[in-house]
C-alpha cells in the first residue's frame, strides 16, 4: 500500500490586506484499502498546520511528532523564498 501527499500551489489570499495569508494546496493519493476516496485535495493555510501538530501532540504519548518550518517575520529575502522554503517545510512535517 502507498500513500502520497504533496504540499503544493502557494497562493496568497487577500493580497494587499492586513489580514493576507498564504494557503497551499495539499493532495493525497493512496491504494490504501483503509481510504474510501483514493484522492483528495484540499487547501490549507500555516495556522491548520498548526493545529494538526498541536492535537497529533495530544494524541502521540511518546512519539515524537515532526516540527514544523518556522513562522518568522524577520526573514531575510524574498518573500517568494520564503513560501517556498515554508512549502519544502510543511511537504517534509506530512511525510513524516
Amino acid at each position: 500500500e502507498v500513500t502520497t501527499v504533496r504540499v503544493q500551489d502557494p497562493r496568497l489570499q487577500n493580497e494587499g490586506s492586513w489580514n493576507s495569508y498564504v494557503d497551499y494546496k495539499i493532495f493525497l493519493h493512496t491504494n490504501s484499502k483503509a481510504f474510501t476516496a483514493k484522492t483528495s485535495c484540499v487547501r490549507r493555510r500555516y495556522r491548520e498546520f498548526v493545529w494538526l501538530r498541536r492535537q497529533l501532540q495530544k494524541n502521540a504519548g511518546l512519539v515524537p511528532v515532526p516540527e514544523l518550518p518556522g513562522k518568522s517575520t524577520f526573514f531575510v529575502g524574498s518573500t517568494d523564498e520564503f513560501i517556498e522554503k515554508r512549502r519544502q517545510g510543511l511537504q517534509q512535517f506530512l511525510e513524516k
